[in-house]
């Protein structure tokens, strides 16, 4: 059986993970050293040589990403946004321009306004989940990179990959498609078009919130081999035992997502019906606008559920109200976090186009038992 004919779940546990062949340990053993003995000069065994350009426990992460992304090349990183910046050097030079989602992480754009725009990058922003808009932005003007997040972050809109990757290829742009909230246990961008598929592997990836991490996914050869050197050069590479605890949750991911998605869907049910709640945001629910477009380019929703309330003082009321919600940046993990984006994730888009409603509370919907987080949202929401 060959690898492009397993299973996700297949994948995630055995991809890169073959037992260790002097002792037959299941699991391989972390390589915690820097560096590797030479049989004579320029000799290396199994390529690798010093710490920064190889690891084999790193090598090991980078087989399974690619495999779960159906890629050609995974490349592990120290963190999301260093994997997104050697992206961006490896593809732009001064004068290019970005087309960016108008509801996107922060730090994306904080990185690409504020660190390479003093470098002569450009950005333009678009509702990436209307594709009429996304068209008229590059009939206006090309772009080197169509960057899309979808399920955005934090409203969840949803974006047409298939659509948008036709779109940025017949404008000659590189479309890359931000996974993290989706993961590839629910969405596989490449499969709809995309060139690039790009990681925060501390979200739901790792899924234990006990490791920061990134990662670059693609079949391009030539970008890929760009991006590593820049990695090499740069430095921005993932530990040994990083890559290993990554690699552990990937393990479940499978099974982590099923359940973050019917708790996801648990949690939005019961805020859309409540009294204090003006609006949640959740592509699971009918009512949002582009449930049908994530039912068919999804297999599960997802665990982030944002809402609205009355207003930025309800808002932080209820989110320093809650118990097993714990109040805190970050998401993706198996126990439930609440998150005031205006002030903690999305601070760096405040005064912008990308800022966030000061109403907005988002969730990451942990694994627990359904039940209990619903009543802790009740106790939190009775409290304003």
């Amino acid at each position: 059986m060959t690898d492009s004919s397993r299973g996700f779940d297949t994948l995630a546990i055995h991809a890169g993970q073959e037992f260790d062949p002097t002792t037959g340990a299941v699991i391989p053993p972390i390589h915690l050293s820097s560096t590797y003995a030479q049989d004579g000069i320029g000799n290396l065994r199994g390529g690798y040589e010093y710490g920064r350009s190889g690891n084999p426990t790193r090598t090991a992460l980078e087989t399974q990403l690619a495999a779960l992304e159906g890629a050609a090349h995974g490349i592990s990183f120290a963190s999301g946004l260093a994997a997104e910046d050697a992206l961006l050097r490896a593809v732009l030079v001064p004068g290019d321009e970005v087309l960016l989602g108008s509801d996107v992480y922060g730090g994306t754009y904080r990185l690409i306004a504020r660190l390479l725009g003093p470098w002569g990058v450009t950005l333009r922003v678009v509702d990436m989940s209307d594709l009429d808009a996304v068209a008229a932005a590059l009939a206006e003007r090309p772009a080197r990179i169509l960057w899309v997040e979808t399920p955005s972050n934090p409203q969840l809109k949803i974006s047409d990959i298939a659509g948008l990757a036709r779109l940025g290829h017949e404008s000659g742009a590189l479309v890359v498609v931000d996974n993290t909230f989706a993961s590839p246990a629910l969405q596989q961008p490449l499969a709809l078009g995309a060139d690039v598929v790009v990681h925060s592997t501390t979200k739901y990836l790792g899924g234990h919130s006990d490791v920061v991490g990134g990662a670059i996914v693609t079949s391009d050869d030539a970008l890929a081999e760009q991006v590593r050197f820049l990695q090499f050069a740069g430095g921005a590479v993932s530990g040994p035992l990083d890559a290993w605890l990554t690699t552990r949750g990937i393990k479940t991911l499978g099974i982590r997502m099923q359940r973050h998605s019917e708790n996801g869907e648990a949690v939005a049910r019961f805020l859309d019906g409540h009294e204090k709640v003006a609006r949640v945001y959740y592509p699971g629910l009918e009512s949002h606008p582009g449930h049908a477009l994530a039912a068919s380019q999804m297999r599960g929703f997802g665990g982030i559920v944002s809402l609205d309330l009355a207003d930025g003082a309800a808002a932080r009321r209820f989110a320093e109200s809650t118990r097993l919600f714990t109040l805190a940046e970050s998401l993706g993990g198996v126990e439930s976090l609440v998150n005031y984006p205006d002030a903690m994730t999305h601070a760096s888009v405040r005064g912008t186009e990308l800022a966030v409603p000061v109403e907005l509370v988002r969730l990451s919907v942990g694994i627990e038992d359904s039940a209990d987080l619903i009543a802790d949202l009740d106790a939190a929401l009775a409290a304003i």
